[in-house]
């Protein structure tokens, strides 16, 4: 396995110097668009932090997975095609497509996971502060 895990990483950072090195930003700052966008709904809906919920609270699992998805869908599937491309320029035929969902899943669905949580739980203390300084007013 060792070999395998040698070309997966050798081939991840070919992909930062490669073509289409630009996806590499605009993919994860769209999954942080709408993981800003999603934890400030939650907040305004009361719902816990995303990524800590999505393992304690098994009765609302299944519909917390597809909410994300319908969130970070479209980029996920964005980054899958991407990476496709780059591997059709690069390799001229898609050589390796677990690499291409590997891809995929490092700049659509990390960022969005890491931070639809913590912009929740920022979004409900700044909410928080600001009716008690208006309640103390």
């Amino acid at each position: 396995m060792d070999p395998l895990f040698t070309r997966i990483s050798e081939d991840l950072v070919a992909r930062v110097t490669g073509p289409m090195k630009f996806r590499l930003f605009l993919q994860p700052a769209m999954a942080i668009f709408f993981a800003v966008r999603d934890g400030l709904k939650d907040a305004r809906d009361g719902r816990p932090a995303y990524f800590w919920a999505l393992f304690t609270d098994r009765g609302e699992r299944e519909a917390m997975v597809k909410d994300g998805w319908k969130g970070v869908g479209r980029v996920f599937i964005l980054a899958v095609v991407l990476d496709v491309v780059y591997q059709l320029i690069e390799h001229r035929w898609v050589v390796y497509p677990g690499e291409a969902v590997l891809v995929a899943i490092i700049l659509a669905i990390v960022p969005y996971l890491l931070l639809r949580g913590p912009v929740n739980r920022i979004a409900r203390r700044l909410h928080h502060g600001v009716k008690e300084r208006l309640a103390g007013d």
